[in-house]
């Protein structure tokens, strides 16, 4: 059970409010969900996705690829969590076949050694402390199991979309490669793949 203290900090992260507020339009005004799972198609094999993997997508928001998730690991299973339940709410009408939770991942407890995949797809940059988000999944990592990081844009393009939308999301960025080494290794993970091109950056981990 949260604290006291951690059930504070949850009611007190403004991104919470600004994700339930834009939830009824965020398919609507977005990047396509159509444009997206065709680049995420092109990408099938750099995720590594197989039949059978028990998959938990951190930050699922809508569900928009949530349904290719699941087909791409079945008969594994796919968990969906978001902080924003205006959001699962979205998801949850398009019945898709995913278990949809109301989590939040710097809070509160993913299980022990569960998953062989956890994919944040773009969502990593609004986890309020990060390092704690880290060692969570870490924890809820099967041994062998990998930790995927993607946004279909690079490093300084994100940050700078977050600080111009501005208010509860300035400042939500994506760390530097020798951050992310220091907070990967801190929360028990080690680096395995690096990628930062123009249209894409990647950060995928392992258990040490």
């Amino acid at each position: 059970m949260n604290s006291k203290n951690e059930e504070g900090q949850q009611a007190s992260d403004p991104r919470i409010g600004f994700f339930d507020c834009h939830a009824a339009t965020w398919d609507s005004n977005g990047p396509k969900a159509t444009d997206t799972l065709q680049r995420l198609k092109k990408l099938r094999d750099l995720l590594g996705l197989h039949e059978g993997e028990n998959l938990l997508e951190v930050g699922c928001g809508t569900g928009q690829i949530t349904a290719w998730l699941g087909e791409s690991v079945r008969p594994g299973r796919v968990t969906a969590i978001d902080f924003s339940e205006a959001m699962l709410e979205q998801a949850r009408k398009k019945q898709i076949e995913a278990d949809f939770r109301c989590l939040d991942v710097c809070l509160d407890k993913l299980g022990t050694q569960v998953y062989e995949v956890i994919l944040c797809f773009h969502s990593f940059p609004h986890f309020r402390n990060q390092n704690a988000a880290l060692a969570n999944m870490s924890q809820a990592l099967k041994p062998g199991g990998r930790l995927v990081v993607m946004h279909l844009a690079d490093r300084r393009h994100i940050n700078a979309l977050h600080d111009g939308v501005g208010g509860a999301v300035a400042g939500d960025h994506l760390p530097d490669q020798e951050s992310w080494l220091r907070m990967l290794a801190a929360a028990g993970l080690d680096m395995t793949r690096w990628i930062e091109q123009d249209d894409l950056f990647v950060v995928q981990a392992e258990p040490s």
